[in-house]
């Protein structure tokens, strides 16, 4: 390898594209091509870097399949950064399997990470556990020790599990310190605000304050019968009973929780369960079948009782009974939840992470332009979405994830 390609590289490892590309910009040859995609990937021209790493993986020759691995794994670090979802991760595994083969443990490793972040974001927390499960980074760079904390502190955060989160930030923040590259640096600390900012509401015996991550999983684990908005989940520490595909019971239950001890009007539980503004015997036909069956749901952790004027929540052995609820009350907060990274989004790739279907996706994103919430660029295909961080709405608990975990 030449001294130029070396300079390059070196240039690249430390954070500096602009180095790199002083010495390869007008060069062609397969590994200037590579070297150049990348250094566009880092200055965020995304569409060239990707024709840039394509370019180079054709020129390299048949022999060189270390060098074309590595570029199929730049291109799949392109394609997770663009919210590229649908890009194949097979060949991700191949590439890595390739790097692994041949020795080159520093961009498997790498390429390891990618695999494991790409789960997380779409909420595969199982597999992206098992990704990282028994690998040592210690003899990792340090940029890549501090890329392989902050997908351990995400897993953690994900699943609620704070101290261990806090510890992996505290690695992923030491690592970026020694690899000393500045945009690596901004990552950990924005990660880390996630910790440090409120993540959901309480709302207990008509009251409501701000709780942390920290106050969250405590919650989650005080006993007490927790009616979960983030998740439409009824829960206590032992038991979850989901509610996320029955809207209408969800709205009864949350009602009854927030006025808990309280009763609540039929009038009032009409309105927020079926929208109707006026209590007709229709309605509180209706009323009476969907309770019967919120009581069936809940059977194992409270009755939901008669009284004169309404229904009553009742747990079914002495414990408080609170709600929680995300920052902010929005219709399409799942997919704000996403949007919030200051990522531009295609829809497609949102209905994958979400798990929706595209056309369930598009409307939430359309009524969310309408209201001037989300923005769009680009046409067709082409077409992406993103919004600015918006203050006060932090996102962890909207996103996808395992229930049990959290």
């Amino acid at each position: 390898m030449d001294s130029l390609i070396t300079a390059a590289a070196r240039a690249l490892a430390t954070g500096d594209p602009l180095g790199a590309l002083k010495r390869v910009a007008l060069r062609d040859d397969a590994p200037a091509l590579a070297l150049r995609g990348i250094a566009m990937a880092q200055l965020g021209d995304l569409v060239r870097a990707k024709a840039l790493l394509k370019s180079a993986a054709r020129a390299f020759g048949p022999k060189e399949a270390v060098a074309r691995a590595r570029c199929v794994v730049a291109e799949a670090e392109i394609a997770l950064v663009s919210r590229d979802l649908g890009w194949p991760a097979k060949a991700l595994d191949a590439a890595r399997a390739t790097l692994e083969k041949h020795g080159d443990h520093v961009n498997a490793a790498h390429a390891r990470n990618l695999e494991a972040r790409r789960l997380l974001l779409i909420g595969r927390l199982d597999e992206a556990e098992s990704r990282l499960a028994g690998f040592d980074p210690t003899t990792l760079p340090a940029a890549s020790r501090a890329a392989h904390e902050l997908v351990i502190a995400g897993l953690a955060i994900r699943r609620l599990r704070t101290k261990a989160a806090r510890v992996a930030l505290a690695r992923a923040e030491h690592a970026a310190r020694q690899a000393d590259i500045p945009a690596l640096t901004a990552e950990v600390e924005g990660a880390s605000l996630v910790m440090d900012t409120p993540a959901a509401r309480l709302i207990a015996r008509g009251e409501e304050r701000p709780l942390l991550l920290e106050e969250v999983e405590a919650l989650l684990a005080s006993g007490a019968l927790v009616v979960d908005a983030c998740r439409n989940v009824v829960r206590d520490a032992g038991m979850i009973v989901s509610l996320a595909t029955r809207p209408v019971l969800f709205a009864l239950a949350r009602t009854l929780g927030e006025a808990w001890p309280a009763d609540v009007p039929r009038s009032t539980l009409v309105a927020r369960a079926f929208g109707g503004k006026h209590a007709d015997e229709s309605h509180r036909a209706r009323l009476r079948v969907e309770v019967g069956r919120l009581r069936v749901e809940l059977r194992s952790l409270a009755d939901v009782s008669a009284t004169k004027r309404g229904f009553a929540l009742k747990p079914r052995r002495p414990r408080d009974v609170v709600v929680l609820a995300p920052p902010v009350d929005e219709q399409h907060a799942a997919v704000l939840a996403f949007l919030a990274d200051g990522e531009s989004w295609s829809s497609s790739a949102l209905a994958i992470a979400l798990g929706a279907s595209s056309r369930t996706v598009q409307r939430s994103l359309e009524q969310l332009a309408a209201a001037g919430k989300v923005q769009s660029f680009g046409r067709g295909r082409a077409r992406r979405w993103m919004t600015p961080p918006v203050p006060g709405f932090p996102t962890i608990l909207l996103l996808p994830g395992s229930l049990s975990g959290y």
